[in-house]
């Protein structure tokens, strides 16, 4: 063989650059993959991206306003009241005893009548204080002509000084004496002290009372006494104060008016109340003692004031805040509260007339918020309507 001649590649030879490439073709395959798999994955999350873009921007442009309720504030009265129990007593409430020893003969009224004053209530066994009556009846009239026959024997220098002067003494002597007598005649009729009615009768007919047993206990009950607690903090307060308000919820909740009578200078010892006394008239009789009552003392008054909800005010930090809407928006308010008068509450500063203030809703808004105004309403109880 010439050894100039070319050498022909074997068929093996000519396979073996095909093998190679087939080496790394597995590896080619899988980095091409991850190409495609990163390639994918960045346009899957900029779509997504994308979508939650636009629902956020459409959720937000569909949202709908808060709808709110405002108060549209204007001067007004309020009042600093306090309400205390009380309890209603007769206006006098005696107990009537006996003031002569003896048998009761009769008994003239019974338990619940109503009696005018000098009523006969009762009557005591009289015969023996009428002979007493009698007896010092006569002997006043003796000492009497005695005392003018001396007189005259006196004028006439018969009788001396000292038998005139004991005249004279037997005289006053024997009128005391009647005096006496026809009292305690007068007293044997027990009578009404005066107009109201007989509440307790204690004496029965054929009883023999001593001197002080009880007869009857008679009740004044044309006017009335409310006996109310007042705290030391709020006397100052009830001194300035003349009429007040009673409510009798056994009378269905009736309120009447009633008048300050006196107002005790010392406290209960145990409860540290300073009683005070009011004077109700109960000319219908529809009251009864003991009755159980609700007084209303108003401590104070401001004529023109602005109130608002108690529950529209926002506590946040220690500070007061109120929302109202000015132009569709909410604007948040820092204000100071006063008086408290019941469930509104006076806005000392912070708020002017004409504002309005969100009463419902309130607690689901922000600073600078469009909301729609659902309904304006003038007072607050207009809201629950």
């Amino acid at each position: 063989m010439d050894n100039n001649s070319e050498t022909i590649p074997s068929d093996r030879e000519k396979r073996k650059p095909s093998r190679r490439f087939r080496r790394w073709l597995p590896a080619l395959a899988v980095v091409s993959l991850l190409v495609v798999i990163g390639l994918l994955s960045v346009r899957i999350h900029t779509k997504a991206a994308d979508i939650k873009v636009q629902n956020q921007t459409s959720m937000k442009k569909e949202r709908p306003l808060p709808n709110v309720v405002t108060l549209a504030l204007k001067p007004t009265l309020i009042r600093d009241i306090i309400d205390l129990p009380g309890v209603t007593k007769p206006w006098v409430e005696l107990r009537l005893t006996s003031e002569v020893a003896g048998t009761v003969t009769a008994k003239k009224v019974r338990e619940g009548t109503t009696v005018q004053r000098g009523d006969i209530l009762a009557t005591i066994d009289y015969r023996d204080y009428k002979n007493a009556h009698q007896s010092a009846k006569a002997s006043y009239g003796l000492a009497v002509s005695d005392l003018d026959r001396l007189k005259k024997l006196y004028n006439r220098k018969v009788t001396p000084q000292s038998q005139l002067d004991g005249a004279v003494a037997q005289v006053a002597n024997t009128k005391a004496a009647l005096d006496e007598a026809a009292t305690a005649l007068e007293r044997c009729t027990i009578r009404a002290p005066f107009s109201g009615v007989v509440n307790r009768f204690f004496a029965e007919k054929g009883q023999y009372l001593a001197v002080g047993d009880p007869v009857a206990e008679v009740l004044k009950l044309d006017r009335l006494k409310v006996r109310v607690g007042i705290p030391e903090s709020d006397v100052d307060a009830v001194r300035r104060v003349d009429k007040f308000k009673v409510r009798i919820d056994a009378l269905g909740g009736r309120i009447f008016q009633a008048r300050k009578y006196f107002l005790s200078k010392t406290a209960d010892a145990m409860a540290r109340l300073y009683d005070l006394d009011l004077e109700l008239d109960n000319s219908d009789g529809s009251i009864l003692p003991d009755m159980f009552t609700r007084v209303e003392i108003v401590k104070q008054e401001i004529p023109q004031g602005l109130s608002i909800p108690l529950y529209s005010v926002v506590n946040r930090n220690n500070d007061h805040i109120v929302y109202v809407v000015e132009d569709s928006k909410v604007r948040e308010k820092a204000v100071e509260l006063g008086l408290l008068d019941g469930w509104q509450v006076q806005v000392s500063q912070g708020l002017a007339p004409g504002d309005r203030v969100i009463v419902v809703g309130q607690r689901s808004v922000n600073d600078g918020e469009r909301v729609n105004v659902a309904r304006i309403v003038d007072s607050p109880e207009e809201i629950v309507q």
